[in-house]
């Protein structure tokens, strides 16, 4: 069971990770610089089946996380998000739902759903933040459906929790998808793939000054 008491951020930048642009030995100096330049919360995200590597690299970022007082997010995996003792879990359509998730992690977990561009996605009802996208195009997921940005002040309307926009943003763009109606921005490549992450990170963290 999740013994954090970090909270959801209510706006900022969450960055993910990506084993093609930080794998092995890049991973944890890598979120550290993000850490370092303003990242509100991290989602680990590996879609490899090495479980043995995944739970050590999750336990060693959850008390990187930690010791920045972060939120770590497990990607997909309630059950690696339990066995690090990660601050929640970020689920899509076709995982766990939000109410197992809830009855497996805790009250205080900190769980993520992903909700493309649907407002009215019923599980939302157990979820802390709702993320809708892409808007642009993607790297990271090239085949996500596209969202127009307008789905993100109706789902401010329409949800009590943070908004966070993904899919594409980087520090070109990010005005546009705050003055939408998003709450946080989710990116990968606009960090991870710079040349200075940490300079990449405090650049869109300033967005939220």
């Amino acid at each position: 069971m999740n013994t954090s008491r970090l909270r959801c951020p209510r706006r900022g930048l969450y960055v993910i990770t990506e084993p093609g642009l930080i794998g092995g030995e890049r991973l944890l100096p890598a979120v550290s610089a993000a850490l370092e330049g303003g990242a509100c919360m991290i989602q680990y995200r590996d879609k490899s089946q090495e479980h043995n590597r995944r739970q050590d690299e999750a336990a060693a970022l959850n008390a990187l996380c930690n010791a920045a007082s972060v939120p770590l997010i497990i990607n997909d995996d309630i059950d690696l998000a339990a066995a690090v003792g990660a601050a929640g879990v970020h689920l899509g359509l076709s995982d766990s739902s939000p109410a197992e998730a809830r009855r497996r992690l805790g009250p205080e977990a900190i769980i993520g759903v992903t909700c493309h561009a649907d407002p009215d996605a019923p599980y939302t009802t157990h979820a802390d933040y709702a993320a809708f996208g892409r808007f642009f195009p993607s790297a990271t997921k090239p085949d996500a459906p596209p969202a127009p940005l307008d789905i993100l002040q109706q789902a401010r309307n329409k949800l009590p929790i943070p908004i966070v926009a993904i899919g594409g943003i980087n520090a070109t763009n990010a005005t546009e998808v705050l003055a939408a109606g998003a709450d946080m921005l989710a990116v990968v490549g606009a960090v991870f793939g710079a040349p200075d992450i940490k300079s990449a990170a405090r650049r869109l963290s300033s967005f939220f000054s």
